[in-house]
């Protein structure tokens, strides 16, 4: 459910998530009961910002109003129970406050010791208004004047009762010396004392000189006042101000109110961005689609203009240039505001975010933008497919990164497609982005690359496939292994292609190796060493009693290099 628009400072209503158990207990659903709050919260904030004869303050009442028709379809009565944090039905928590802040709604009913209400049908038709006005009051009232509980006393309402404590009640703790048991003198009492003893004492201050007020603060009273300034200094007005804004687009339908509202919230937006402000421009992408829906009659150029704000930061030049100013920024932006702002970005936006990572100078903001960017191609996995296939190599091998980090199938046949086609730096990036998806269609996608023009992709791809032990692979790669073309490559790749080889050919292969490693020509002469060593290594991988003792009787041999590979698929043979 999508709240109204908070302001920052705020106490803000929330609507817990109920257990299975507390549902059943309920006399009925309780959707009915968090919406009328919802509303009701929203609707107090809006007195407190707006006169009683404002529209925006009036579309809320009436909204409020509206909200009990389906709970008189359910009941004939509400009953309400408050605690310092949570307002209760039925003994399940229904809205919940944060903190105990003036402005939070359980806590205007708890502090004034009132503990339950209940409202009957009709309440919202004659006595709603009242009860509107005492809740504004109340919150602005000096500690002289009436509280909430007195106000209802004296408004004798006939559709609202309520059940209240004396929190007026408890005793303070004696003066130092006086007996326990005696009751602390009455405050004017002891006014009266200390002014008579002032006006008898000579070189002593009057005290009638300074007390200017009706009263003297207390200790908490002074900490709690210095606790709300302070929450007041640190409050971001930015946000409080886009939230009227869009309460009033969302209230007023007449064009040329939402066209200014339109025109105001765009250019705070450009001032936000150029700012560094973020978690502002997250908070203005995220409403203004709420604002959008929640509207009464919002045009499709009012939609347009406001609901495709995300689309318009989306596009490659305003998301660029957003880019650069982050990278050039002397402070470091919120993460968790980057990632929030980014992840209302639309699909579009991961191309032009993925080119421009590689020319990104800041390495902290390098940081925040890959793992921003990790999060929006995790939520858009179509679009980073394909990106897999896009001309800007950059873009490509990024997707191929983030594809194989987050073990894409759906990207298989895309990487496939830069297997055969792209240069070969990208085709190196291709197949470790299938050796780490590690599907069968991502192994069956390598079977060629053993075959690549480039030797390192040809390397990658071998060495993988044999890892995998992937039979799919073994009659290119018994041909590579037996062909002449083979003989004209370096020690690492016909290495890594024997190693292959022995690992999928089995029992069948010993014969063919054992030639190799141990045969003779013609003249008696034996293969190249380097070849020797190779068909070593292979007969290593197969394990078998036949394949061991071939290397045997190759364990006295004189060459270095072919000795060498003996010892080692030896030690690392089994019996």
């Amino acid at each position: 459910m999508t709240g109204p628009h908070q302001a920052v400072g705020r106490a803000t209503a929330q609507i817990p998530a109920l257990t299975a158990e507390q549902l059943d207990e309920l006399p009925f659903p309780p959707q009915p009961v968090q919406d009328m709050l919802r509303l009701f919260s929203r609707a107090v904030r809006a007195r407190q910002m707006y006169l009683p004869n404002n529209p925006v303050y009036g579309s809320s009442v009436e909204a409020v109003r509206t909200s009990f028709g389906p709970i008189w379809q359910q009941t004939d009565e509400l009953t309400l129970t408050f605690s310092e944090t949570e307002i209760k039905w039925s003994g399940a928590p229904v809205l919940v406050e944060a903190t105990k802040a003036n402005d939070s709604l359980p806590w205007t009913f708890f502090k004034d010791g009132i503990r339950e209400i209940k409202l009957l049908s009709g309440f919202e038709l004659h006595e709603l208004d009242t009860v509107f006005e005492m809740l504004s009051r109340v919150r602005k009232a000096a500690p002289e004047e009436d509280d909430l509980l007195t106000m209802l006393w004296e408004a004798d309402f006939t559709n609202l009762r309520y059940r209240y404590v004396d929190v007026g009640g408890e005793a303070t703790a004696p003066l130092d010396g006086a007996p326990a048991d005696v009751s602390p003198a009455a405050p004017d009492a002891v006014r009266a004392a200390v002014q008579e003893q002032a006006a008898t004492a000579t070189g002593v201050v009057n005290m009638q000189d300074f007390d200017a007020t009706l009263y003297f603060l207390d200790e908490n009273e002074l900490t709690y006042l210095r606790r709300e300034i302070e929450r007041e200094y640190a409050g971001d007005l930015r946000q409080n101000v886009l939230a009227i804004l869009f309460d009033i687009f969302e209230s007023q339908p007449a064009p040329a109110i939402r066209a200014e509202v339109a025109e105001l919230i765009e250019t705070l937006m450009l001032l936000m961005l150029a700012s560094g402000d973020l978690k502002s421009v997250a908070y203005v992408l995220a409403e203004c689609q709420v604002a959008v829906s929640r509207g009464a009659q919002v045009t499709q150029d009012q939609r347009a203009r406001l609901g495709q704000l995300p689309d318009r930061l989306s596009a490659p030049e305003p998301l660029t240039q957003l880019l650069q100013a982050l990278d050039e920024a002397a402070d470091l932006p919120n993460q968790e505001a980057l990632t929030s702002m980014i992840g209302l970005l639309r699909a579009g936006a991961l191309g032009t975010i993925l080119s421009r990572l590689p020319h990104l100078r800041n390495d902290a903001v390098r940081i925040l933008i890959e793992s921003a960017a990790t999060r929006l191609a995790a939520a858009n996995t179509g679009e980073l497919v394909k990106l897999v296939a896009s001309k800007d190599a950059a873009v490509s091998l990024e997707a191929m990164r983030r594809s194989a980090a987050m073990k894409l199938t759906a990207a298989v046949p895309a990487i496939a497609r830069v297997l055969a086609e792209a240069p070969a730096s990208l085709r190196q990036a291709a197949i470790a982005a299938l050796t780490a998806i590690d599907s069968p269609g991502a192994m069956q996608a390598m079977e060629k690359s053993i075959e690549d023009a480039d030797r390192d992709v040809r390397i990658a791809a071998v060495r993988t496939l044999g890892a995998k032990a992937y039979r799919g692979v073994f009659a290119r790669l018994e041909q590579a292994v037996k062909g002449k073309k083979l003989r004209d490559a370096d020690l690492t790749e016909r290495m890594a292609f024997f190693e292959a080889y022995g690992a999928m050919c089995g029992e069948a292969g010993v014969p063919f190796l054992d030639g190799i490693l141990n045969g003779k020509g013609l003249f008696g002469g034996r293969e190249e060493p380097e070849m020797r060593a190779c068909a070593a290594i292979a007969l290593g991988r197969i394990t078998s009693r036949t394949a061991r003792e071939a290397l045997q009787k190759a364990a006295a041999e004189k060459d270095i290099v072919v000795r060498n590979a003996v010892t080692r698929a030896l030690r690392g043979g089994k019996e």
